[in-house]
């Protein structure tokens, strides 16, 4: 009654075996690697570093090296090295795409074999009589794809790499922009307390003219409304740096005590005196673009599923396994089995047109891609250029302008040839100029940061004109 112990299989599937083992063994986890790639194309194509923080150790290295950028004005390029190594937000992505190549690398291997046992007791007079039956079995279908399915796996970690690469140069463009923003807010807060000082000076000799006689009652509150204007502006102002702050510290991702000890710069840099031609900033190869080689890898995935498709939507299963049985008192069978679902209902003919449909739609996603791109790019060059130019437009001609002017209303005041009443309206007009002076300022780092990104493909927000504190002082410069 006792069963021979033999559970030798079949030749072939020993065979199988073996050569699944083979070839699953070459697909091997890539995390490091892919994390490797994109902190390599951050060096060489934005300069930035990027850090994975796994362990504790290198935890608290960065957390000591963050410190030491803290202990004075950050700069834009410590706001990218923050944002990159330090920010929980990006710390998170790097994991989304470390557990998203793990996913790959999965479907690449092959599932494992099945054992089956069986045992049945079978009683005839008193007698008891034991079956005992034994199966190892793989898949004969996941085997012959498994090439197929490598290669698939291999298109989706040279997307995630890509993925990955642009998450980082948008990280970065981010945190650029939020210290532009930071940087810009605080100046013209400070601009603004300055004004508010000089017309709360004017409203207030406003005040004694009108009791001397000296000031009719509508030129008193001209001077008191512009005062109250700027009081409201500088409120607002004071409210956009906080909240300009804000946003970058949460973009870096440091907590309140860190938070507190932020200092920024007191100005944003100075203009550039050149600035790359548009042949000079748009000439890196389209092959380089992070959402092309995305929609590339996708491309190349999506053709070998439809390969995959041909096959399977016909044939969805092969399963071959070596079988033993032993019976009491009978000598031990050997064999094997083979499964294979029949094309009855199903064959294949909706897989097969839907495949080819996805083909054709990725297709084409990649050629409108490639007008986006060239249409993108140089949409974002011509509003670096362009506010490149208004910017300087405004430190060179209009500020100057307006302080000559400013200088010979004092001179024209001194000499007695005109009054208060012109000389104030003058100031309301200069304090217009330079708070749009600040603005092209800051629109042009906008852009530069956007640029930069976009030649990438990684695209930013374009800066968008927006309505500036300067309108209530245009609007008094009229009375």
């Amino acid at each position: 009654m006792t069963p021979k112990p033999s559970r030798r299989t079949p030749r072939a599937l020993a065979l199988a075996l073996a050569a699944a083992l083979l070839a699953s063994g070459c697909a091997s986890l890539t995390l490091d690697d892919n994390f490797d790639e994109a902190a390599r194309f951050g060096r060489e194509h934005g300069g930035t570093e990027a850090r994975w923080l796994r362990d504790d150790a290198s935890r608290r290295d960065t957390a000591a090296a963050v410190e030491h950028m803290l202990a004075q004005p950050l700069s834009a390029d410590d706001a990218v090295r923050i944002a990159l190594g330090y920010s929980p937000a990006f710390q998170a992505l790097l994991a989304d795409s470390a557990a998203a190549s793990a996913d790959a690398t999965a479907g690449a291997r092959l599932p494992n074999p099945v054992f089956a046992f069986e045992r049945l007791v079978r009683r005839e007079g008193g007698e008891a009589e034991l079956d005992i039956g034994r199966s190892l079995s793989i898949s004969l279908l996941d085997l012959v794809l498994l090439p197929t399915r490598m290669k698939q796996a291999e298109s989706t970690q040279h997307r995630l790499r890509a993925q990955l690469s642009a998450t980082l140069v948008t990280q970065a463009a981010d945190a650029r922009q939020a210290w532009v923003r930071a940087v810009a807010a605080e100046q013209a807060l400070r601009y603004r307390e300055q004004v508010g000082e000089a017309a709360e000076a004017g409203a207030e000799l406003a005040r004694r003219m009108r009791a001397t006689g000296s000031f009719s009652l509508l030129q008193q509150s001209r001077e008191q409304a512009f005062h109250a204007e700027a009081v409201a502006e500088t409120t607002r102002a004071r409210q956009q740096a906080l909240a300009a702050r804000e946003a970058l510290v949460r973009l870096l991702g440091l907590p309140p005590e860190q938070a507190a000890r932020l200092r920024l710069p007191e100005r944003l840099p100075e203009l550039p005196a050149q600035i790359a031609s548009e042949q000079e900033s748009t000439q890196a190869g389209l092959d380089q673009r992070l959402d092309l080689r995305i929609l590339r890898a996708d491309l190349d995935r999506i053709a070998r599923d439809a390969g995959v498709s041909r096959v399977t939507s016909i044939v969805d299963g092969l399963t071959l396994g070596g079988a033993v049985n032993d019976e009491t008192g009978k000598s031990t069978q050997r064999g094997y089995e083979v499964e294979l679902p029949l094309p009855l209902f199903d064959f294949g003919d909706a897989r097969r047109a839907g495949a080819e449909a996805r083909y054709l739609a990725a297709l084409n996603r990649n050629a409108q891609a490639a007008v986006a791109a060239h249409s993108r790019l140089r949409e974002s060059y011509a509003a670096y250029r362009s506010n490149w130019q208004l910017a300087r437009h405004y430190r060179d001609e209009v500020v100057p302008l307006r302080k000559r002017v400013s200088e010979e209303m004092a001179y024209a005041y001194n000499g007695m040839l005109i009054g208060v009443f012109e000389l104030l309206a003058d100031a309301r007009s200069q304090v217009a100029a330079i708070a749009q002076a600040l603005d092209a300022q800051r629109d042009f780092w906008l852009a530069d940061a956007a640029l930069q990104a976009e030649r990438l493909g990684a695209p930013t927000l374009l800066p968008q004109t927006e309505t500036t504190a300067a309108a209530p002082a245009e609007a008094a410069a009229g009375h």
